[in-house]
């Protein structure tokens, strides 16, 4: 039975049962429970893994070397559903401790399964809130990596830092305005429009934008966050035809 066909009772008792199954097989070193668990086909179960895994290790201080161990090994398990949760959980660790994780992110960079690099993604956009100095210092040395799915990857990481934060990822996206891969930049202007439309955000990105060289690009960012504003107008801070008003205000161009 897959996890959202139970009811709330019972759903709690399985996180609470798997939470309690990993820290035994953590403790006696029981690698099939461990396995068996991570490579669950549901991906709800996968979820309640990593974020029980991440809890066992904030809490248990003499576990988190075994932890760490463990989870280097199965990185190189075969099965990806497995190399994804190992990942997903460091990122549970890696938003207080991520000088201890980092290693292991530039090893999933390069994974050769697409489950286990979103998974990368997803993990440093968790991690980069919470510990925003320590993972945007690791993220920038990537920006300039000859392979475009790597710059990619990092441009979508830092995005989620950047809806509360804009200021501190619209230097590091900068470093990509010129870059020529069509994935990326279509990726960097998604980022763009993400993290424009928040209350106070859309200030500081036009205000950013009003210094990058690339004017083709910056049309782009500009027609997105507008869309955006648009798009997510349940959830924006401003209408899309105030977020027009405030771009022509500062002085910006909207190209038909």
């Amino acid at each position: 039975m897959a996890f959202y066909d139970l009811d709330k009772e019972q759903r709690a008792l399985l996180v609470a049962s798997i939470s309690s199954d990993l820290f035994t097989a953590f403790e006696l070193a029981q690698d099939t429970i461990l396995l068996n668990y991570m490579s669950d086909s549901d991906t709800y179960i996968r979820k309640a893994v990593y974020i029980a895994i991440g809890r066992i290790y904030e809490q248990l201080q003499p576990m988190q070397e075994k932890i760490l161990i463990t989870l280097n090994r199965f990185l190189q398990n075969d099965d990806f559903y497995i190399r994804q949760t190992v990942i997903n959980a460091l990122g549970e660790i890696g938003k207080k401790h991520f000088e201890l994780v980092q290693h292991f992110f530039e090893m999933a960079l390069f994974d050769p399964h697409h489950a286990v690099r979103n998974a990368v993604i997803g993990s440093i956009k968790k991690m980069a809130e919470g510990n925003p100095k320590s993972v945007l210092r690791w993220a920038e040395t990537y920006l300039e990596h000859p392979d475009p799915e790597i710059r990619r990857e990092i441009c979508h990481g830092i995005e989620l830092r950047g809806r509360k934060h804009p200021e501190d990822i619209l230097p590091l996206l900068q470093r990509l305005e010129w870059d020529k891969k069509a994935r990326v930049r279509t990726t960097l202007v998604h980022v763009l429009g993400q993290i424009a439309y928040k209350k106070g955000c859309l200030a500081i990105v036009i205000a950013h934008l009003q210094q990058w060289e690339n004017q083709n690009l910056v049309q782009d960012a500009l027609h997105e966050i507008v869309s955006v504003h648009h798009r997510y107008r349940n959830f924006t801070a401003l209408s899309q035809s105030e977020a027009k008003s405030y771009i022509s205000f500062q002085g910006l161009r909207l190209d038909n």
